[in-house]
This record gives structure tokens, sequence and C-alpha cells, in this order.
């Protein structure tokens, strides 16, 4: 019971409220006592004094919003300290009061490698955050079957150890910029605004998946193998018709493949169920067939699939990863309706991204790729990646649906800027993007390239158009590797080892480095080969030369597009 004159204080108070006002007081009254009533008290701040912004990424994006939080922070006079998650001291999580982690997905499902280590330390359990208000920005694509994992486990596992939501956990795809930016708002309020503190014991609320992507449909162009008849690959250059498609040169394109209509049918004759059964497939009506040959993974199984079949067919399975025909031969389902169970519980074919190889300014209502067919053995067979092969054979009678991945980070510089592109294989895809945009401008900026593969005569990709820009002076210098055409195997990195002393000096004065291709052992390498050239070359210590590539990647002049 309250004493008599805090009493009248509150009734006076509710006297003088509108309608919405008490409201609020019901709604703040409420997040107090819930607080209380769970010993979680929370020291009420209309300012935080400091955060601390963490970010996990692996293309960039979640280091680009956490430092621009950073600038919109301090202006709003909260004192933001921004850090990769790689470079986090982990012990200091324990003693943060105001925490917000922005972290992309990678793979499947998996955190980004830059935040692996914070990843699996808050999944330890082993300490408590009694103190910690956090939120997470979680960054993502729809398209994928594990959308934004990695940042859900960190939300949660943050709050399972103690941690108090200053706002829920924020879901975005990849045109993040209004999610984000909305999510960054009600953070600020929530610390600046006493009416926004009962949010703080928000429960763990998940916004809506909202798919910003616009989905393209493509018409094929030009489809031309670009090795040799003798070569040991097979690199296609696809073309495909993209009339009012926006892009920039640096970004990608994402393209659901198709399955193959033999395997399909292989399935269909397994289970002996009608193909044309319509199934309710993300509120719209899709024949079977139509499922499996474009929405549904059939191919390679993940293991939490596996497992769930096993709980469909109520069998012990002991395979982790397999093919939906080998799970159907080996462990059949009992009938039609039971295999419509095990469709019920497929994922949709993750998108395969690809750098886009061509210019909005050089080739205007038109995308260009740059595909490899990727073959492996299995069991003594020689198999091939499900995109890399579908577009190995696309055709004209082939209907092809994209999306434009964005990649702000892997951008060209200022058109009197210099540039070094190094591109081994199909890494060369976004750089004959940026010669050929640099060449449609005019730009005054000088362009070195460094270019590998195995043969010269077979595998030199866009020989005839990187000897034009040569020559007529658009690339200013050209190195090129081909490692099998000589006893010892010389790669790129080779090539800018034998070239240190100049390529130290592009970089001294200003030169931006862009790395594109396979990331282990090539971009390993070639960054390896880059500190080694800077302490050769600009005698200095490892140390020193370390640091130097390390403030190059903090001013944004060498950045890497690796896979």
């Amino acid at each position: 019971m309250l004493a008599e004159n805090k009493l009248k204080t509150l009734r006076h108070l509710i006297d003088e409220s509108t309608s919405d006002e008490l409201i609020w007081i019901n709604g703040y009254l409420n997040g107090i006592v819930s607080t209380k009533s769970s010993d979680e008290k929370i020291a009420v701040k209309t300012n935080p004094g400091k955060i601390t912004i963490a970010y996990g990424t692996e293309t960039g994006n979640s280091k680009k919003l956490a430092t621009e939080f950073a600038v919109k922070a301090k202006k709003k006079g909260i004192q933001a300290k921004v850090q990769s998650l790689d470079q986090y001291r982990l012990n200091d999580l324990t003693k943060e009061d105001y925490f917000l982690a922005v972290i992309s997905t990678h793979g499947d499902g998996e955190p980004p490698a830059a935040a692996k280590k914070f990843y699996d330390h808050v999944h330890n359990n082993g300490f408590k955050l009694d103190k910690l208000k956090y939120s997470v920005l979680a960054l993502g694509d729809t398209s994928y079957p594990l959308f934004c994992k990695a940042g859900e486990d960190v939300d949660e596992q943050l709050n399972k150890l103690g941690g108090r939501r200053i706002a829920p956990l924020q879901k975005c795809d990849i045109d993040f910029d209004t999610e984000a930016e909305q999510w960054f708002n009600e953070i600020c309020k929530a610390l600046n605004d006493n009416t926004s503190l009962p949010s703080i014991v928000a429960p763990n609320t998940v916004t809506k998946k909202s798919s910003g992507k616009k989905i393209y449909n493509g018409k094929l162009l030009a489809h031309i193998n670009l090795n040799d008849r003798e070569s040991n690959k097979e690199t296609y250059h696809i073309e495909i018709e993209a009339e009012d498609v926006v892009y920039q040169p640096g970004d990608s394109i994402g393209i659901i493949p198709e399955n193959k209509k033999a395997l399909i049918e292989e399935i269909i004759a397994l289970t002996k169920i009608d193909d044309t059964t319509n199934i309710d497939y993300k509120g719209e009506l899709i024949s079977l067939y139509n499922l499996l040959h474009k929405k549904l993974n059939i191919t390679y199984l993940p293991e939490r699939v596996v497992k769930q079949y096993a709980g469909v067919i109520q069998k012990d399975i002991q395979i982790e990863r397999c093919d939906l025909s080998e799970l159907l031969k080996k462990y059949p389902v009992k009938d039609a309706d039971q295999f419509t169970e095990v469709v019920k519980i497929l994922e949709p074919i993750a998108p395969r991204l690809y750098s886009i190889a061509s210019s909005p300014e050089a080739h205007a209502g038109e995308i260009h790729i740059t595909v490899a067919k990727n073959s492996f053995k299995v069991n003594d067979t020689i198999e091939y990646g499900l995109a890399s092969e579908f577009l190995s054979h696309f055709n004209t009678d082939n209907e092809l649906q994209f999306y434009i991945h964005p990649n702000n980070r892997f951008r060209l510089p200022d058109e009197d800027k210099n540039i070094i592109m190094i591109g081994p294989g199909t890494g060369i895809a976004p750089f004959r993007s940026f010669i050929a945009e640099r060449d449609a401008k005019g730009a005054t900026g000088k362009n070195w390239l460094f270019f590998g593969e195995q043969h010269f005569v077979t595998d030199f990709l866009y020989q005839s158009e990187i000897q034009n820009w040569f020559e007529t002076g658009t690339l200013t210098k050209v190195s090129t590797a081909f490692s099998r055409d000589q006893k010892e195997k010389i790669y790129v990195q080779h090539k800018m080892m034998q070239h240190g002393n100049e390529f130290f000096e592009w970089l001294h004065t200003g030169a931006y480095v862009y790395v594109c291709g396979t990331k282990d052992p090539m971009s390993i390498d070639v960054e390896e080969t880059i500190i080694a050239i800077i302490e050769k070359f600009g005698e200095r210590s490892n140390t020193d030369a370390v640091k130097y590539l390390d403030d190059l990647k903090e001013e944004g002049k060498y950045v890497t597009d690796v896979y």
C-alpha cells in the first residue's frame, strides 16, 4: 500500500495525464515490475556514456555498418568503440555495459571466420553476463535456408548468459540499409530517452524476414567456353540479357540452379508418386515435379535434413550427408503420403554467387559472368557442381532467374586513382568489369593486372580483350603467370615478388589493391607476398610491414573478394 503523500501524487499524475500517457505509464511500470521480479535490476541512465560496437564480417558489410553507427552515436553524445570480433578481447565481454554486435552469416549457417572465436566463446557457457545490455544486428540472405543463423545464435546465447536486450534481434536481407538504420535508431532512442527503457527487457522477438531482392528473368545472349579444346578445364563466359537491371562493378549475381531431370525422374520412380501432385510451398501451389526441379535441394543433403528424414520414416540412419535418391534407396518411404512429408522437410536450393564480369557503362542491358565447371570425385565417379554444370549447359530453352548481390566494399576508387588487380582463374571476372568501366569512362588512373592460370595457350581467359586493353593504354601493365608451362610452377605471387620494387612504389604512392579468386591458398599466399614486398622493398621490419598492410585494409585500399 502506498503512503498517503505518494498516493496523492499518483492520483494527481493520473488526473493530469491523457489516455496515451496513461498507456505509456502502464507499460513503463510493467517493465520495471518485470525487471525487479526477476532480480534483473537495470540502472536507469539517460545516456550510457560508452558503448562497444563489434562486427563479424566476410565481405565488409558488417564493418561498414558498425563504423557508420559509431559516427552517428558520437553525434548523439554516445562514445562508441568499434572493433572487429577477431580482435576483440573475449574476457572483456563480462565487463561490458552496452554491447552491439553486427554479424553476418556465412556458408551453411556459420559465422564468418573473423567471428568464429567470439561465437565459440559465447557458446561455452562458462560465465555470466549479468550487467550486459546488448542487441544484435544479423545480416544474411533470405535465399539461404539458415537465414541469419549466426546472428540468431549469438543473440540467443548472450541472453542465456544473462544479458538483457536493448532492442530485439534485427535480421536483414541483402538490402539492409533501411532496416539497419531503424534498428540503430531504436537503440539510440532506448539509450537516450527514458521513455524507451522498458524495451531493455523486451522478450526475444525477431522481426519478420523481408526479401528486398528483386528477381530478374534472364535470357541467354552468348555462351562461350573460354578454354581451348586441349585444356583440362571448362570455363564459360555467359552473357545474359538484363534490361533495367541496376548494378555496379564489384557486385555479384545470385543464381538458383535447377536439379537435373534424370535425378528427379529417378526419385519419382523410387517413390511411385504422381509428379503432378500439387503441394503448398510458401503459400503457392506447385507441382511436385517443379518443386523437385526448381525449388528444393535434393543433392548432398545436410546432416540436419537427414535427421529429419529419419524422423519421418522412423528409422535410425547413420549417414551424415547424401543425395535424396541415395536415402530413398537405402531407407525407402512406405507410401506417397510419407514422401509428401519428406518433401516438406527439404530445404530450398541455395543460390550461388558469381562476380559480375561486365560493366554497366560498356555493356548496357547485359550482365556477363565467368563460370568454371566444378568437378570432383565421389567413390571413383566424377561428379559436377550443381550450379556450374547447370550453367555449362545453359541455353535458350532454359529460364534463368537471378538477383543482384551488392558488394559495397569491393568498389572502384576515384577515376584518377591507380589500382592493382590480382585475379587468377575466374578471379579475373570482376576485373574485366573494372577495366571495361574505366575504359568506357576514360578514367585517368593507372591499372595493373595480375592474371594466372595453368597454360598460356589453352587457359588465358579473355586474352584478346586483355591484350587490346594493354595496347590501347587502358591497362598500364599486365603480369601473367602460367603455372604448368615450365618445370617449376609459377603463380601470381611469384610475379608480384619479381616486380616487387615497382609494386611497392605503386602501394606507397596510393594505389588501391584488389584480390579476387580462391581464398585458400591463393589469397593467403598473395597477402603473405605483399607483406614480404613491403618488408624487402619498403625496408621495414616484419612487424611494421604487417601494420602497413593493416593500415591499407583500414583505409579501404586493400580489399578482397575470395571464395
